[in-house]
């Protein structure tokens, strides 16, 4: 056993002291490095933040800690026979660069104990708990110290088992506490997120597996283990459609009510709402937006024809340098063109597989799958935009022209479902007018994706910058557009979902019904919860989760951690 004198403790580095924007570190941050670098920045550099079972058990287990009880007065202010019993307390120290909030602090005298509460039981390891809890009592200890307070030792409560494990401030937790802080603040100024853990019995049980990405990020560098199915989960919010003309949203507790003609319409509840959508002339109560705001959950809006034109969201993702990456990125016209060929590829591939799969026509598919298989191997030799604007163009053509033999005719056609080419602007025909309000939803959910994200939606790579269009959001959708948009339409007029009835015919335009808009968004909604197996990673999920998850690689490839953007094809 080496002796005291042999021992190479960690080298003090002062830290400078704090100037007005230099943020203090958390304690619990430090926590988070020592378990999981990764985690750490994740959480402190980028702003990510998502729940998990365990989180909200924690939160749960702590509301008793977290109400303010007593105070901590001046260490020279306290006397011999003093007996303190503080609970939630912040306390920072310029010194260390650190802040903590602490569950509990016992003293008598200046002599203290921080206990820092914890969910679950008491683990049975070396030192009686992990060395993520006890540098982050230990830092507490340290900031006490700085404080005035003689601090030897703290102590790991644990909820569950309630259990007391002590903790003793030896030079060894010590210079583990400095070390790890030092090493957080570096790697927080280093500006490059640490590599993802690999095959770690930690990530399963993280509850920023699915942002982190750890299993995909490692397979797509070096293709060798395949991910677990870890980064999926079943999604208990829906989105709240509201187009009742002259409806009012207002909140009511922990619920929405919906109300048309002051007559109660919906009362859903807030924590089964993903997001909000308005169409047409809808009033929405000002504490009700200031509630979902809070919340993080958007308010999307829309005309009554059915346009995208905005949403009302919080302050925002925090991942500055995601939003960074994607603008240097887009400033490179190599970048732009590897994407936008990436993405147009999907498309046309997807577009042919909805054609073999749904072809109804009395001729045979070849001749139209022929052209798109040409369109598919001409985009890889795409030497600019342009050229592969052409090529996407002649393939949707093609894809267009033929649309009509994936639709289910009845007999009588006078005011049925028959195509002949696609229209926006307005659109002049029944599957026209379906078209262009599936693609309206389907960008609307991805605008609201992106930026949940933390990207910048209305600055793309393929799609160029225009005023009020969300560029990268009409990127992510090309390869998406078949799988959810087309295919709800199909769906809705094949099962007679949405009937040519219910169709509002105007002066060279046509638009759906109240009643149609509203069996059709069902349809839509339905197609987003429809799972299916990624091809790559071999799990399955649906594709509400997948495009936040094409999102997610997106951003992975931006900043470096993949070699290519991985783009979804289905067989």
């Amino acid at each position: 056993m080496p002796s005291e004198e042999s021992i190479q403790h960690e080298l003090p580095l002062p830290f400078p002291e704090l100037t007005g924007d230099q943020p203090l570190l958390p304690a619990r941050m430090v926590n988070e490095y020592v378990y999981c670098p990764r985690l750490a920045y994740l959480e402190w550099v980028q702003g990510e933040w998502a729940d998990s079972s365990d989180t909200v058990e924690g939160r749960y287990r702590h509301r008793r800690v977290d109400a303010p009880h007593g105070d901590l007065p001046a260490a020279e202010e306290v006397e011999a026979e003093t007996h303190i019993h503080a609970r939630s307390i912040t306390l920072s120290s310029n010194r260390l660069g650190v802040i903590a909030k602490l569950d509990l602090i016992e003293a008598e005298g200046d002599r203290v104990v921080p206990v820092d509460y914890k969910r679950g039981k008491r683990p049975h390891v070396a030192h009686g708990a992990y060395d993520p809890e006890r540098v982050q009592v230990c830092l507490q200890g340290l900031i006490l110290e700085d404080q005035g307070y003689s601090c030897t030792e703290g102590v790991l409560y644990f909820v569950e088992s309630r259990e007391r494990v002590p903790v003793v401030f030896d030079q060894e937790l010590r210079d583990l506490a400095m070390s790890a802080l030092h090493g957080l603040r570096g790697v927080a100024l280093g500006g490059r997120i640490p590599a993802p853990l690999e095959d770690s019995a930690k990530c399963p049980r993280c509850s920023l597996v699915g942002i982190c990405l750890p299993d995909e990020v490692n397979f797509l560098k070096r293709g060798e283990t395949p991910p677990r199915a870890i980064a999926i989960g079943l999604t208990e919010s829906l989105p709240l459609y509201v187009q009742a003309h002259k409806a009012k949203v207002a909140k009511d507790g922990d619920n929405l009510e919906v109300t048309v003609d002051d007559k109660a319409a919906a009362r859903p509840r807030l924590a089964e709402i993903s997001q909000v959508v308005l169409q047409g002339n809808v009033y929405m109560t000002t504490p009700t937006l200031h509630e979902l705001m809070r919340r993080e959950i958007p308010v999307a809006w829309h005309s009554y024809g059915g346009w995208f034109l905005g949403y009302t969201a919080g302050m925002g993702h925090k991942n500055v340098e995601l939003r960074t990456a994607q603008f240097r990125a887009a400033d490179d016209p190599e970048i732009c063109l590897s994407l936008a060929k990436g993405w147009v590829r999907a498309k046309l591939v997807n577009s042919r597989v909805l054609l073999r799969r749904n072809w109804r026509g009395e001729k045979s598919a070849d001749e139209a799958l022929s052209q798109l298989e040409h369109a598919i191997k001409s985009s890889a030799r795409a030497r600019s935009l342009a050229e592969l604007l052409g090529i996407e163009g002649n393939g949707a053509a093609v894809y267009f022209g033929n649309f009509n033999n994936l639709l289910k005719h009845e007999d009588d056609r006078s005011f049925g479902f028959d195509f002949t080419r696609r229209n926006r602007r307005p659109p002049t025909d029944p599957v026209n007018a379906l078209l262009s309000f599936a693609y309206a939803m389907l960008s609307r959910h991805l605008t609201i994706t992106l930026t949940t994200v933390g990207f910048d939606p209305y600055r793309g790579f393929y799609h160029q910058a225009r005023y009020g269009r969300p560029a990268l959001a009409l990127d992510m959708m090309e390869p998406f557009r078949p799988l959810i948009a087309d295919s709800a339409v199909i769906q809705a007029i094949n099962n007679g979902e949405v009937r040519p009835t219910d169709f509002i015919g105007g002066p060279g335009r046509v638009n759906l019904s109240e009643e149609g808009r509203k069996r059709f968004i069902a349809t839509f909604e339905r197609r987003l919860s429809h799972e299916v197996t990624h091809p790559q990673f071999g799990y399955r999920l649906s594709y509400r989760r997948l495009l936040e998850l094409q999102c997610r690689l997106l951003g992975r490839f931006l900043q470096g951690e993949t070699l290519e953007n991985s783009n979804f094809t289905t067989r």
